[in-house]
């Protein structure tokens, strides 16, 4: 019998609500879904034959007091809760309408934990799949229709997307929050209100139809990166069993209360923001508004990240894989061919003469120059130096991440993402960060994208994204990767295979070769002399020291 119909009837008995339940999915309003989670009954909205559940809140609001603190249990309500609509996002600085990424949530609040299910009627210990949306963790949310989890759902998987605390609110730092708590850390909290909404998910999942013991996390850049911090955190440890990493990174992290990898410590971070805002103390932060808050803090230049506390981060990610300590989970890692494009925010100028370019590498590479050179030669322009800055962060983090899974004898699939369509290569937007979004969820209808976003229209698009669907799905399912009519998507294993997405899946083998050698060769250098690692070295010459050379 129908999960949710089961549940209406039952309801319906003991409130002597009189409602009418039939054999058909969800016919109307009457027979809107109900579900039985830790905090009470919630009512949902059937939609393409699903239940839908929206804005659940998992943990008490993190508001007065609880700014700056742990995620707090949930206080449980009586009767049935509503829960047709989207909850508020969380509070974050508002992004320039001229921006590729300019998708603003419909509101936003500081009572923001909360998350959302779409489940197939019938679902019983289906696969689960969590998603952790990007936005650098400043922006973003669990509303925003590009992640509508609407696909994955009809084809069988429980979909959960959830809220974190973004920007200060989530990921600030300070001497004064460590001393309040109980282990003497602070500056994770975003990363704390996913762990509690697995745990939501560990308890309640079920009731949805979903597998409790088969949930898959998945994100996207500063949700991909969420992820990374997930397996190489204890605190998250037997809260999920597979991960899907859409470009994260393994870059340095600032330390709680020391300076090191050339970096202050992350509570130096806080004081000197709160110094720059004028604010006395923790007292003081907790009494602005919010919005304020964020927004001044961003102004600022405050860049919200994982602290390295001992804790719930016990050491660099980089070294956490290296001595084998994270999750022992399967994962399908990638990124895109070319993530950074002049839209997306990042604008490099190539030196004038290959003469100047082989000497502005050599400066920063040392030995090592000849090879970056012949992977990013001078002739390509500037495209060599995005495609660069694109590689050092996403691709070989994303590489490195499928070797160490190898190193364990864990299975990991490595992808590349490379599929352009005609409005995209009009604007020099071919697979740009966070383009493989549409296709990885099935939405590429234009009211599900930002209003910059180049809307697909080539002729391998639904196709392109059909497969992806299949792949993904499949890996949540089973851990193994799979899509009928697609080549078979080998292990990354020694031979460094990999799935690339151009016009249709493309299975090959050690995609740009020595690119992953030449940026690990680095980072292990950069890391040996104390420096940070893991993110570009600008190799660009401004304009006013090019005019002097030509002078």
């Amino acid at each position: 019998m129908n999960r949710f119909r089961l549940i209406v009837g039952v309801v319906c008995a003991a409130l002597s609500m009189g409602c009418t339940t039939t054999t058909s999915k969800f016919p109307n309003v009457q027979a809107a879904p109900l579900v039985s989670t830790t905090g009470g009954m919630l009512r949902g909205v059937t939609q393409a034959q699903l239940g839908v559940f929206r804005g659940i809140p998992y943990a008490a609001p993190p508001v007065g007091e609880l700014r700056w603190a742990a995620p707090q249990p949930l206080p449980g309500w009586e009767g049935v809760r509503d829960a047709s609509a989207f909850g508020a996002a969380c509070i974050q600085p508002p992004v320039p309408a001229s921006s590729i990424y300019n998708d603003p949530p419909p509101s936003s609040s500081e009572d923001c934990l909360n998350l959302n299910v779409w489940a197939p009627d019938d679902a019983e210990g289906a696969p689960v799949i969590v998603w952790i949306h990007g936005g650098s963790l400043r922006i973003g949310g669990n509303s925003l229709p590009m992640y509508d989890g609407t696909n994955y759902a009809q084809r069988g998987v429980v979909f959960v997307s959830l809220n974190y605390r973004l920007g200060l609110l989530g990921w600030l730092a300070h001497e004064g929050l460590s001393a309040e708590s109980d282990d003497g850390t602070s500056g994770n909290y975003g990363l704390l209100d996913q762990i509690a909404a697995l745990q939501w998910v560990r308890d309640n999942i079920a009731a949805f139809g979903g597998d409790a013991n088969n949930v898959t996390i998945m994100g996207e850049s500063a949700g991909a990166l969420s992820v990374t911090y997930l397996m190489a955190s204890p605190k998250a440890r037997g809260l999920f069993d597979k991960a899907i990493i859409q470009s994260t990174n393994l870059r340095s992290f600032p330390e709680l209360a020391e300076a090191a990898n050339a970096m202050p410590s992350a509570e130096q971070i806080g004081a000197d923001l709160f110094s720059k805002l004028g604010v006395a103390d923790i007292d003081a932060a907790r009494s602005m508004a919010p919005q304020e808050l964020t927004n001044l803090a961003t102004l600022a230049g405050f860049a919200p990240q994982g602290t390295i506390d001992g804790a719930l981060l016990p050491d660099q990610l980089l070294d956490i894989f290296d001595r084998g300590e994270q999750a022992r989970v399967p994962v399908m890692v990638g990124y895109n061919a070319h993530e950074y494009r002049p839209e997306g925010g990042l604008v490099l100028r190539m030196p004038e003469t290959p003469a100047q370019y082989e000497a502005l590498v050599a400066s920063v590479y040392g030995d090592l120059a000849s090879e970056f050179l012949r992977i990013y030669p001078h002739a390509q322009g500037a495209d060599a130096l995005l495609d660069a800055t694109g590689d050092i962060i996403f691709g070989w983090s994303g590489e490195r991440i499928a070797q160490s899974q190898r190193e364990l004898d864990v299975p990991s699939y490595f992808y590349v993402f490379d599929h352009c369509y005609p409005s995209a290569r009009a604007r020099d937007l071919c697979a740009f960060h966070a383009s493989e979004l549409p296709f990885s969820f099935g939405n590429l209808a234009a009211q599900a994208m930002p209003a910059r976003w180049p809307v697909p229209d080539g002729e391998h698009d639904r196709a392109i994204s059909d497969a992806m669907l299949d792949y993904w799905i499949s890996f949540a399912a089973s851990g193994r990767p799979t899509a009928q009519g697609h080549p078979p998507w080998k292990p990354y294993g020694p031979a460094e295979h990999y799935v690339r997405f151009a016009d249709r899946p493309i299975a090959g083998r050690d995609f740009k070769p020595g690119m992953f050698e030449l940026f690990e060769t680095f980072a292990q250098r950069e890391r040996a002399a104390g420096r940070s690692w893991g993110m570009p070295v600008a190799l660009s010459v401004p304009a006013e020291i090019q005019d002097k050379q030509k002078r």
